[in-house]
């Protein structure tokens, strides 16, 4: 018999990898889906509420979430909370006794952290994250744990660094479209290492990490250069290797940044970020759930 498998966010990026993996036939997955496209087997903003659910699912993956922006007011901040917590609970509470799931997975960040810079980070590190991304995924994290005890659900939380695959958002897409364009710049020596994983590395891993539950961080284990990913993506593009800033004059641009706001592209504190290397330890999941995921750099040239 297919397992039911109910998927929200399944028209953003990773939900929709997820929906479209989880969906082939190989896989016998009966995938109904949560959002506010007409696509959706549920047409609801979460963020407000969903009706009761009137049949089981043996999985729920909760993919959706916002992500990807600076809040500039409060109103802005206090979004996050609406569609990362509040957006839990609708969720949740919407499952009887009769119809709650064998299994939920939650998509989590490891922004959870809290850390600019830092060497193989592991699951037992302290949750510190003060964005309002951050704060709203510890809650959400926090407050699934109590639920899913209480109701008896197996939870699995996945901690996930930046996501590689067909049209990423955030700082990968920014970094491929600046590259094809030519407003790439290369800052010192790009020696720099961030984790990241594969989208569909993530997919295929859902249906063990549904059987295990726990908490997991997923990267590549490899965890690249920004050396290595500007020359990737070139080479990807057919460009030329990304013109270079050395680092005396960054510092100089990060300073008038400083100064100016939010209008320039640079300022001390992303400078750091950008010369420091940030890695997550994700050993546990191999152990544990048998990861064993794909070298993105080897991976990326397939999706430009």
């Amino acid at each position: 018999m297919a397992a039911n498998i109910l998927i929200t966010g399944a028209s953003g990026f990773l939900g929709s990898v997820l929906t479209g993996y989880l969906s082939q036939s190989e896989f016998a997955f009966c995938i109904e889906t949560i959002g506010r496209g007409k696509e959706a087997t549920y047409q609801a903003d979460l963020g407000t509420g969903i009706a009761p659910f009137g049949k089981k699912y043996d999985i729920v993956i909760h993919a959706a979430g916002k992500a990807h922006m600076i809040p500039s007011s409060p109103a802005e901040e206090a979004e996050f909370f609406k569609v990362n917590v509040d957006g839990t609970k609708h969720l949740c509470r919407a499952f009887s006794p009769d119809t709650k799931p064998d299994a939920f997975i939650f998509i989590s960040t490891v922004a959870v952290y809290g850390k600019d810079a830092g060497e193989m980070i592991n699951e037992e590190f302290p949750l510190s994250g003060s964005t309002p991304y951050a704060k709203s995924k510890i809650m959400a994290e926090q407050w699934l744990q109590q639920w899913a005890t209480e109701s008896g659900v197996r939870l699995t939380i996945l901690r996930l660094p930046l996501i590689a695959g067909p049209n990423p958002p955030g700082n990968l897409g920014d970094m491929m479209n600046g590259i094809r364009s030519g407003r790439y710049f290369s800052i010192g020596k790009a020696e720099a290492r961030k984790s990241i994983v594969w989208a569909e590395d993530i997919a295929a891993i859902i249906p063990k990490a549904a059987q295990v539950g726990g908490t997991f961080n997923l990267t590549d284990g490899y965890h690249p250069s920004f050396r290595e990913l500007e020359h990737c993506i070139a080479g990807a593009l057919d460009r030329k290797h990304p013109r270079h800033i050395p680092l005396v004059a960054a510092q100089s641009l990060a300073a008038v940044g400083d100064l100016v706001g939010k209008r320039f592209p640079i300022n001390s504190r992303k400078l750091r970020k950008i010369l420091s290397s940030l890695t997550f330890d994700d050993r546990k999941a191999n152990k544990l759930i048998h990861w064993n995921p794909s070298k993105v750099i080897e991976k990326l040239p397939s999706i430009i």
